[in-house]
């Protein structure tokens, strides 16, 4: 019972399911209640319905909310309030109790995935063998994190930790956390920190332990909480992201918040986990991810970003469109779109712009190919693998990028590094394609410009000096005090 009193007091417990086949069902969103202005439980509901989010996290287990929820297919995360917690862990009883008053009169219409209490009272009311228990929590569990390969959990928390990690590798279950790149942003406000914390095309910072480029914050983090279970003999246990997450407003004097970066941020994100790409440590390995938040929550306390993370407005209109919704126009190709410069004619092929640098060049390759782009034609045996240089690669991505949405300029902009022409770039048996493109159609003058004898000099990018530090704030997970789930302060 100790373990699992510990577990109480210090964290939601999580019943997740989890779908590798479906390329969504990793797409989460927290639905907070700290507001005066909410749509209705049945409205939400029916907002969600139109999305492609599969799973919503609650910080508490409202009825009217569970049972909106119920035959919609969404898979739902439940809370315990903080007083409740020490009953629940140290009495059976109550903990059986309060499954029969919160899951059993609405499970398995409403899809609960997530309850908080230990494994004993669940087994005392049939539902053991069907969930999985874990913790949740703040990016300060780590010491160090700085390079990701380095990362090790605070020496003040290892001994308690130990027994956690034990038990969630014996029953398969995650290792939860919270990483924000936004507060590592407000930490560090350089404009190449932006880019990595956005997702967009940047130098990339090097491990200098393994040499592994990261082309993003989110991932340099995740793979810190990685490199942190494995130093205590737990690398197998999976890691879940339960909040992460940009706001669109703030005070005047937070620099960071804005539409455009939610907008980037979140749409990047979602573009990231659907590429099935994992992180450098877990290639290949989607990772379960919720983002916040489902609304703005306009009686949060704090600064005002707190209460601007919402993915859509009280009226049920979108704060902005990153291609959740199943009838969005835009999709999130707009939201992976690289920095925005000006835009160009929209016919033709997107190639680099003759003075682009060649570390300029590696960068937009490096985010291509990291955003599910399939750049599998231009790796060794590829049939646009040679010349094997880095402006001939980058061409061919840059372009494959663009023609997933060619009636946006801006998808070929790459910070000002790449441009629209009207001469086709194909060679031999290398096809750049072009929407509307025939193969019969002749080859262009671009055609020299990209295919050479040359071999480009590698290049590992620009690195830098340290890794950010991870946001520093403490997290109070429950429903009473819900706006420190992120806070740094």
């Amino acid at each position: 019972m100790a373990l699992f009193t510990f577990i109480f007091f210090f964290s939601l417990l999580f019943l997740l399911s989890i779908s590798p086949a479906n390329a969504q069902s990793f797409i989460g969103v927290n639905y907070g209640l700290v507001a005066d202005n909410l749509p209705s439980p049945s409205d939400a509901a029916k907002l969600l319905q139109s999305t492609s989010i599969k799973k919503v996290r609650l910080y508490g287990a409202d009825p009217t909310i569970i049972k909106s929820l119920a035959g919609t297919g969404v898979g739902i995360v439940i809370g315990v309030a903080n007083g409740d917690l020490p009953s629940l862990a140290s009495d059976l009883n109550v903990a059986s109790q309060w499954i029969s008053t919160n899951v059993l009169p609405f499970y398995p219409a409403s899809d609960i995935i997530l309850i908080n209490v230990g494994n004993e009272a669940l087994e005392a009311v049939s539902l053991g063998g069907k969930i999985k228990v874990s913790t949740v929590h703040a990016m300060t569990v780590l010491g160090q994190s700085d390079p990701p390969s380095a990362g090790s959990f605070a020496p003040g928390y290892q001994a308690g930790l130990k027994g956690i990690l034990q038990f969630l590798s014996e029953t398969g279950s995650p290792f939860v956390i919270n990483p924000y790149p936004f507060f590592a942003y407000l930490g560090d406000q350089r404009a190449e920190t932006l880019s990595f914390c956005l997702f967009q095309p940047n130098p990339g910072r090097v491990d200098s332990n393994t040499g592994i480029k990261y082309m993003n914050m989110f991932d340099a983090q995740v793979d810190a909480v990685h490199s942190a279970l494995k130093s205590m003999g737990f690398e197998n246990v999976e890691v879940v992201v339960a909040e992460t997450g940009w706001p669109t407003s703030g005070d005047s004097n937070v620099v960071g918040p804005s539409v455009e970066n939610a907008k980037t941020y979140n749409g990047n994100l979602i573009a990231h986990l659907r590429s099935m790409v994992g992180t450098p440590l877990r290639p290949g390995k989607p990772i379960d991810t919720y983002i916040f938040a489902l609304f703005d929550e306009n009686l949060k306390p704090g600064p005002s970003f707190e209460r601007s993370f919402g993915l859509f407005k009280p009226d049920l209109s979108m704060a902005y469109d990153i291609g959740l919704t199943k009838t969005s126009s835009s999709g999130s190709q707009t939201s992976q779109s690289p920095p925005m410069g000006k835009s160009t004619t929209s016919v033709g092929w997107c190639v680099p712009k003759e003075d682009a640098t060649e570390e300029q060049l590696q960068a937009s390759l490096d985010w291509v190919c990291g955003h599910g782009i399939d750049c599998g034609p231009i790796t060794p045996g590829g049939v646009c693998f040679d010349p094997n240089n880095v402006k001939s690669h980058t061409a061919y991505a840059m372009n494959l990028y663009f023609q997933k949405s060619p009636e946006n300029p801006t998808d070929c902009d790459f910070s000002q590094t790449a441009r629209i022409t009207s001469d086709n770039p194909s060679y031999n048996n290398c096809v750049y394609p072009r929407a509307g493109w025939s193969r019969d159609e002749s080859l262009g003058g671009a055609l020299n410009k990209y295919v050479t004898s040359d071999k480009a000099t590698e290049t590992n990018g620009s690195e830098c000096s340290s890794f950010l530090s991870l946001p520093l704030f403490i997290v109070i997970f429950f429903f009473v005090l819900p706006v420190s789930h992120h806070m740094n302060f």
